[in-house]
């Protein structure tokens, strides 16, 4: 009679989502040292991402205890891949990333514990949306905790930040707090000190996590730091977290003007003071609020007033060569990309920037006639047109650069001379005239009317197309204003608008629009 089989032991899976410069790596080499020095075996293989947020990197660990096998012949065979439903542990450097997880089948309510961190690193799709783009966060906790069997997720960014480490180590901390792996703490941290790099601050760090999970700091919200300001839709190139605004000292009689507002209409507008004084001074924030007394006046609940304001602000903080130039040269940018690196005293950062101006850019930024003379004469625009063909690299970091973007954004003082100043004027004293003219007999849709003006954003043909598509709605406006759904209508084709940069679900829906009017 044949002798029963051996009992066979079940591997403890792991599956690390992370991505590139998180140490990700590093925390797997954690992991297999913490595992083969407790008399485990253990295999780790990783699959790389196309690009650093279009495809994170998978880390795929296995490990088997020794004491489990009973002799030579029957000696596990280690996966090479998770396989959904068959992974014990996911652990997530980004809340997006657990929610891509949760995707592919690898976080299951019968077997998975996720450890994740709720802080959020944009991903491409959220970033080159038309409009906002972003994932609700809450949203993705709730399909985090949902999916899986145990959650640990909160804030592990923050922790390294103040610890002064990389999330790896907070990563590793949670992954010992969490009790998953059946190793001592001592066991971690041991880990950690074989590593022999930066032993201190990972042991804060780890110390941190561990804690954090041991005490059952699971979050429902991400914190408020990650956070957009939710007064103004910023459209700067990449500047300070208030989107793009220093704060520079405003008159207290300036901002008392937006008392005579409804209150929920005041913290915008006095964001729109700060925005528009930064740009171009005080009187440019005296023009703004200028602009805006004739729309309070119309205004009935608050929502036009606000909306407008809002888009006001956006509008006369329009992007161009100046503003681009004067954003990459702020000290506090310098400073914001130091903390981002984390530069140790004594060591060098360089910063580069890649800069495409077209001839389109050049013409605006100058005074209005020269800058119609290019575009209007065909060999002076054809030269430019060949020396603008390729873009240059401009180190910030270096004096050459540096001399070169200051004297770019020393033109400010005459930006109200220049072509493109002459032009947003006139195109937003047009709109604001369309937004009065259609609060008089519909109100509703005079505040879609405000809120369409948020599709002219950024430069060159990202600023064409939005403005086109806003010139095609406007063009609808008096079939539309004839209509008793009119605001419901308009605010359908402004999020078509906002779909895609290709025009195709615009036209479909103004499409769509014009088959129920003849029907």
């Amino acid at each position: 009679m044949n002798a029963p089989l051996p009992q066979r032991q079940r591997p403890i899976t792991i599956a690390i989502l992370a991505m590139g410069g998180e140490g990700g790596g590093v925390l797997a080499d954690w992991i297999i040292d913490l595992a083969e020095s407790n008399h485990y075996l253990a295999q780790f293989t990783s699959v790389p991402g196309v690009a650093q947020r279009t495809g994170a990197t998978i880390y795929y660990l296995e490990i088997y205890p020794r004491a489990g096998i009973v002799d030579a012949t029957h000696e596990p065979v280690l996966a090479l891949m998770p396989v959904p439903g068959d992974v014990d542990i996911v652990i997530a450097s980004e809340l997006m990333e657990a929610g891509r997880a949760i995707q592919r089948g690898l976080i299951t309510p019968d077997r998975t514990t996720l450890i994740a961190s709720t802080n959020r690193v944009f991903a491409m799709t959220e970033k080159i949306a038309m409009a906002d783009g972003r994932v609700d966060p809450d949203k993705l906790i709730e399909a985090c905790g949902t999916a899986a069997k145990v959650m640990h997720a909160f804030d592990m960014a923050a922790i390294a930040e103040a610890t002064g480490s990389v999330i790896s180590a907070v990563l590793f901390g949670a992954t010992a707090g969490a009790g998953v792996l059946p190793f001592p703490r001592q066991a971690f941290e041991s880990a950690i000190k074989r590593g022999g790099k930066g032993i201190q601050a990972s042991l804060a760090a780890f110390t941190a996590g561990f804690e954090a999970t041991a005490v059952g700091a699971t979050t429902v919200k991400t914190p408020a730091v990650n956070q957009p300001p939710p007064t103004l839709d910023g459209q700067d190139s990449d500047e300070t977290p208030t989107n793009g605004v220093v704060h520079r000292p405003i008159p207290a009689q300036l901002l008392q003007e937006t008392d005579k507002f409804p209150a929920g209409a005041r913290a915008i507008a006095r964001a729109g003071i700060e925005r528009t004084a930064d740009y171009q001074g005080l009187s440019y924030a005296r023009l703004y609020l200028d602009r805006l007394a004739p729309v309070a006046s119309a205004d009935k609940d608050g929502r036009l007033i606000g909306e407008t304001a809002r888009q006001l602000a956006l509008g006369m903080a329009y992007e161009d060569t100046i503003r681009v130039a004067e954003l990459k040269i702020r000290p506090s940018r310098f400073a914001r990309v130091r903390e981002e690196v984390r530069v140790n005293d004594g060591q060098i950062l360089e910063i580069a920037e890649f800069m495409h101006p077209r001839t389109q850019e050049i013409a605006d930024t100058l005074p209005a006639p020269l800058g119609r003379f290019i575009l209007r004469t065909g060999w002076v625009r054809s030269l430019m047109d060949r020396m603008t063909r390729k873009g240059r690299v401009v180190k910030t970091s270096s004096l050459r650069g540096f001399l070169l973007l200051y004297m770019v954004a020393a033109f400010k003082p005459l930006r109200p001379r220049s072509l493109r100043y002459q032009a947003e004027n006139a195109y937003l004293e047009e709109w604001l005239a369309t937004v009065q003219r259609t609060a008089a007999t519909h109100y509703d849709l005079a505040i879609e009317v405000a809120a369409a003006r948020n599709l002219v954003k950024g430069y060159g043909d990202t600023h064409e197309r939005g403005r086109a598509r806003f010139e095609t709605l406007m063009a609808l406006l008096p079939s539309l204003s004839q209509r008793p759904d009119g605001a419901a209508q308009l605010a359908s084709l402004r999020k078509a608008a906002n779909n895609d940069d290709t025009g195709v679900a615009l036209d479909a829906a103004i499409a769509a629009m014009k088959e129920s009017v003849a029907a």
